[in-house]
């Protein structure tokens, strides 16, 4: 955001984060990444701006990622307190700009302490998601004034596209998680069909009778079905039991 800024231009954030989503491997590798360029967008040589992305859930505060162990530090500070611009910023879902830390007393013992840590200027931005949870992208600064209206601004509207992203890498992870489950449910489901097979043949009974057995030498062993089946094919030499499909 800032004219040294090494963050992409305005014009191509939102092409830029859509493939952080694409290329992230995980919603917390796309927050670090997030974290990272945020402050990147708003630091000025020999002006370094840090970031924290604070995540309110059930009352409970936690920062999921952030730009540096010092940013990670400002919004522990909070939490500690129970309270501070960050979770406000969430809970409320307002921006919440503080220009100088040493003239503000709405939080008086979080604004002693990261006073001695040499912060003076906030901004904390909040990040739109879906269902219950809450999150804000924090800005910390240590020179007074630092967040002018302009820069506050483009701050509002880089977040919004922020939470776009965001909540389009919650949903790919949620996939993600939704065909891992549905492989190993027909990974499971092909290695009892065959171990089935296997007791139809070696006890020349039916299907039926043979699903029977196998729940029985399940129950008594007080193993469970797949592991049971497992073992009956690999007793044969067969080895683990590959699949022939793909998703």
């Amino acid at each position: 955001m800032a004219s040294e800024s090494t963050a992409p231009p305005a014009a191509s954030i939102s092409e830029y984060l859509q493939e952080l989503v694409l290329n992230s491997s995980d919603v917390e590798q796309f927050l670090h990444e997030l974290a990272s360029v945020s402050a990147r967008s708003l630091s000025e040589p020999r002006d370094e701006v840090l970031c924290g992305v604070t995540l309110l859930r059930r009352r409970k505060a936690a920062t999921v990622a952030s730009s540096s162990a010092e940013a990670q530090a400002m919004d522990e500070i909070q939490y500690t307190f129970g309270d501070g611009p960050c979770m406000t910023a969430c809970r409320e879902q307002s921006t919440i700009h503080i220009p100088d830390l040493a003239d503000h007393d709405r939080w008086p013992k979080f604004t002693e302490s990261v006073l001695g840590r040499g912060v003076r200027s906030i901004l904390a931005v909040p990040l739109k998601l879906e269902g219950d949870t809450r999150a804000a992208l924090n800005f910390y600064s240590h020179r007074p004034g630092r967040f002018e209206p302009r820069v506050i601004e483009l701050a509002e509207d880089f977040v919004r596209q922020t939470s776009m992203a965001l909540r389009l890498a919650v949903r790919f992870a949620h996939f993600s998680d939704a065909a891992e489950d549905l492989r190993a449910t027909l990974e499971s489901r092909t290695v009892i069909d065959v171990a089935v097979g296997i007791i139809m043949a070696q006890n020349r009974c039916t299907q039926s009778e043979a699903f029977e057995i196998l729940k029985a030498a399940s129950s008594s062993r007080n193993i469970k079905l797949h592991g049971v089946a497992t073992a009956i094919v690999e007793s044969l030499g067969q080895g683990p039991l590959k699949t022939h499909f793909e998703m």
